[in-house]
């Protein structure tokens, strides 16, 4: 079951994440800002870099949560056939698998190895196996709390393996052996994918157009006032990344590793907000044409972001750019370059994938 709105949302989000993307491979000044843990009070934020940053924090959570309402789709399309329990579990291990095994070799080289958003997604996916049979209210709640209560797990801070392994594939992310970095660690992230099980159970019970956009509208709302609260207060929910002083771009600053409640905030509610734009044009009588790109990218999203980060790393090899001059520039040239080589590719695989519904395009 594919619902438009849902495509169009996740093509926008696949189309920033290249932007991102192609900043880190062509910008020497792309900025790495959004670790608590990290950053140093005072430091500047460059308006044009932070901006071009802070436009593609919208992906991660997006995605995340995306996934699990397509999962919640997935499986009610799919009730009653055995081995559902054990195709989610595998197809979440293989995702999993691919960012240490081919996620790493284009954004590290293998050095170090990095646990990033396939880990997330796929381990999420592997405890939604046996979430899935909580009740929505249920799913909800552990979601709200984790979210609300993550950044106290920052008050443990282990040294000693595996403890410090464990606990930052866990909770807190950052190096988890020698010569490998967590960059998603799972929990605060599983939280993101049930809440987007709860979506998509919602969105799979009959209501009228108008009030699904309403409903979707109010969540988004509230979402970020949730946000203009946390980062008024400035005390607790941002991962000790606290605010400089008024600025605009300082309110806008946002810890990501791990997700922070402002971070999640934020972001789920421009989420639901343009959920709730899309939905509100999705006229099924009206194919929507100009839409066609994004919901192509957003079709095929997974098979899109394992060939983007890809030809980013070989268009940099090849050409040998200096990344110190036209960062900007570069970043979102390179960025078009990506989304028009991989149109035809992402079309070939959607149309392929449409012709085979029981193939191995299930797991990607």
């Amino acid at each position: 079951m594919r619902i438009r709105a849902i495509d169009w949302v996740r093509g926008l989000v696949m189309l920033l994440m290249t932007v991102d993307h192609s900043g880190a491979t062509f910008d020497a000044a792309h900025l790495h800002g959004d670790n608590g843990a990290r950053w140093i009070p005072g430091s500047p934020l460059p308006a044009a870099e932070f901006l071009t940053r802070w436009v593609t924090h919208l992906c991660a959570p997006t995605f995340v949560m995306l996934a699990g309402a397509s999962l919640a789709l997935s499986a009610e399309k799919r009730r009653g056939q055995p081995g559902q329990t054990r195709f989610i579990v595998t197809r979440g291990l293989f995702i999993a698998a691919l960012d240490p095994l081919w996620m790493s070799l284009a954004f590290t080289g293998y050095h170090p190895i990095v646990f990033q958003v396939l880990f997330a997604i796929g381990m999420s996916m592997v405890c939604m196996a046996a979430l899935r049979k909580l009740p929505s209210s249920a799913l909800l709640a552990g979601a709200l709390a984790i979210q609300a209560l993550g950044e106290l797990s920052a008050r443990w801070n282990p040294v000693a393996q595996p403890w410090r392994a464990l606990w930052g594939f866990l909770f807190v992310g950052g190096p988890v052996f020698d010569g490998g970095i967590c960059a998603y660690p799972l929990v605060p992230w599983l939280s993101i994918m049930m809440l987007g099980w709860v979506l998509g159970r919602w969105l799979l019970e009959p209501r009228a157009r108008g009030v699904r956009v309403r409903s979707l509208a109010l969540v988004g709302a509230i979402l970020l006032v949730l946000f203009v609260a946390v980062r008024g207060i400035d005390s607790y929910g941002n991962w000790g990344l606290h605010r400089d002083s008024l600025d605009c771009l300082q309110w806008l600053h946002v810890a990501k590793y791990p997700p922070s409640l402002a971070y999640s905030s934020l972001e789920l509610g421009l989420t639901f907000l343009l959920l709730a734009g899309f939905t509100a044009t999705d006229d099924p009588e009206r194919p929507r044409s100009s839409l066609a790109l994004l919901s192509l990218f957003g079709a095929t999203a997974f098979f899109y972001y394992l060939m983007h980060a890809h030809l980013l790393e070989g268009a940099q090899h090849l050409f040998g750019w200096d990344r110190h001059e036209y960062g900007l520039t570069k970043t979102w040239l390179g960025a078009g370059v990506v989304i028009a080589l991989l149109a035809w590719p992402c079309w070939r695989y959607r149309r392929y994938k449409a012709a085979h519904p029981n193939g191995w395009t299930r797991f990607i």
